[in-house]
């Protein structure tokens, strides 16, 4: 791929300099989204370095190590619609996700993608990235709409359903767009590299059963595991 110089990396900038001014001009709170931004960039360019250094490693513990962060991470992050039962509930996204999602990664880097050495870094962070992330979404929508239908009187059942049903339309959607609406990151940056669209399209297929199983059953597990409170407006 052409490589870019910092110059012209800048250029990129100009359309969001344009978009925080209208932020500014309509009084949207122009510090939060320049705020994201920059963090955006101080991350990026840190975890150009960081992943620089693992897959240079090629350390089956150092990759296990990195699963473990992000699976907290993600399990974290997930309540962050339901922060005043973080704790309480923590542990369970985090079986949750780490049953869903560690399940699909594990039969599509052993058994779709058969990788050499099985924690070929190249390959497992980034997949683990997109399943654990995916996961973390659906498991974050379920838990802030099981919530939501509880307070309304539901009864537990019927909230689980609804639940899973709203945690699962992005990933829905996702399916009934790609290649249609949007072709994805990961097939377009393949595609930018030299590769085949048709070798691209196979593993953006991968992908998309990687996304919608992990989301799936990391939710289903999730809500599998929960129970009513006694007034039933919350999850315990």
């Amino acid at each position: 791929m052409t490589d870019i110089p910092a110059l012209q990396l800048a250029i990129a900038f100009i359309p969001v300099a344009i978009t925080l001014a209208i932020f500014f001009k309509w009084s949207l709170g122009v510090g939060n989204a320049l705020y994201a931004v920059a963090r955006m960039l101080i991350q990026l360019l840190l975890i150009g370095y960081v992943l620089a250094y693992i897959f240079g490693a090629e350390d089956a513990g150092l990759i296990v190590l990195v699963l473990s962060v992000m699976l907290v991470a993600s399990s974290w992050i997930a309540l962050g619609a339901v922060q005043e039962q973080r704790k309480q509930l923590f542990f369970r996204v985090l079986l949750s996700i780490t049953i869903g999602g560690g399940l699909t990664l594990v039969l599509i880097t052993q058994w779709v993608l058969e990788l050499q050495p099985w924690y070929l870094p190249r390959y497992m962070v980034p997949l683990a990235g997109m399943i654990f992330a995916n996961a973390m979404t659906a498991v974050s929508l379920a838990a802030e709409r099981l919530n939501a239908e509880l307070a309304h009187k539901l009864q537990w059942q019927e909230a689980r359903v609804i639940a899973f049903q709203a945690a699962m339309i992005p990933v829905i959607n996702s399916l009934f767009a790609v290649g249609l609406v949007s072709l994805p990151g990961m097939m377009t940056g393949q595609i930018l590299s030299g590769v085949s669209p048709m070798i691209a399209a196979r593993y953006q297929i991968i992908v998309m059963c990687m996304i919608f199983s992990s989301a799936g059953i990391s939710t289903a597990i999730f809500l599998a595991l929960g129970r009513p409170s006694a007034d039933k407006r919350a999850i315990v």
